[in-house]
């Protein structure tokens, strides 16, 4: 990020969006770490020598796109509302889900994902169970299938607290301060612990681009925290990274494309890629954060008495 006055920085010369400039001094653009790496890290004295600037960026963009699936702590939070269908549909820069939750009057509550398949596709069939075709030879598909009209248009008991169990809602009596069951006893027996939740369960289908939610949930609040892979919609002018990765940046340019080329020595590119490697450990620790505030409250959570 360029400097910019003291002004611009937070009035944006009066322009909107007010807030454009608030921390982007954390942040340097990709068109930066193009031609910074030009300008000092290729030339006649240099290992990488003579490279076209489309190559730098494609291995630039490559090097952001890695960072942003496991080493940005940068998650993207979208609050919408579940459709009729039971669908939330997911943002156009999606690539892998941290936690969905629904929002209730300000709180957020984690959701959990269903262990089963919630949607499937369908075809029409006759009464002798052979598939429909249309005049061109392609199969007849219904508007929604068994499955996805019990799910959206029925209220299905939750396979997760046995609702749909023999012994759910069974009652006991007392006789001389003695209970008897005329079954065994409880509605959770046989319970799965690991799965027990009374709330929704959702089931993502990444080829439609939707999540799908168990019954109930229409026009309820969902937010979405995601990651992305940091191209901005392909927008080049607005991909920046953190400054902490800066010197990893320049060290993915270089040992991707020594690693291509034909005739470099073998330890050159060892060298290299030690030095990448190296460099994004230490970038990983410095963004990491570890305050002793922060390890002083993890330890005082241990601190407490079970009942």
């Amino acid at each position: 990020m360029a400097y910019i006055s003291q002004y611009q920085y937070y009035e944006n010369e009066g322009l909107d969006p007010i807030d454009e400039n608030w921390g982007s001094y954390q942040y340097i653009s990709l068109f930066e770490i193009v031609n910074n790496f030009m300008l000092m890290y290729q030339g006649n004295h240099s290992l990488v020598n003579n490279e076209e600037r489309f190559k730098i960026l494609f291995h630039a963009k490559r090097a952001i796109q890695e960072l942003n699936y496991d080493a940005f702590k940068e998650i993207k939070v979208l609050e919408l509302s579940v459709d009729d269908q039971l669908r939330y549909i997911l943002p156009s820069d999606y690539v892998n889900w941290v936690r969905i939750s629904q929002q209730i009057n300000g709180v957020l509550h984690p959701l959990s994902e269903n262990i089963q398949t919630n949607w499937s596709a369908a075809y029409l069939q006759d009464n002798t169970g052979k598939i429909l075709f249309d005049i061109d030879g392609n199969a007849l598909s219904p508007q929604f299938s068994e499955l996805d009209y019990a799910r959206i248009f029925t209220i299905q008991p939750s396979i997760y607290l046995n609702q749909g169990s023999s012994y759910n809602g069974q009652m006991g009596y007392c006789d001389g301060g003695d209970w008897y069951f005329e079954r065994q006893i409880g509605s959770r027996f046989g319970l799965n612990t690991e799965t027990a939740n009374s709330n929704p369960t959702f089931k993502i289908n990444n080829k439609k681009g939707v999540i799908n939610f168990s019954s109930g949930m229409q026009h309820k609040l969902v937010v979405l925290e995601y990651i992305s892979d940091g191209m901005e919609g392909g927008d080049n002018s607005k991909i920046t990274v953190n400054k902490m990765f800066e010197e990893f940046l320049y060290a993915y340019i270089e040992y991707s494309i020594l690693s291509s080329k034909l005739g470099v020595q073998e330890y050159v590119i060892t060298r290299a890629r030690k030095r990448k490697r190296s460099l994004l450990a230490n970038a990983k620790i410095r963004i990491s954060n570890i305050h002793p505030g922060r390890l002083l409250m993890n330890m005082r959570g241990k601190d407490k008495w079970l009942k």
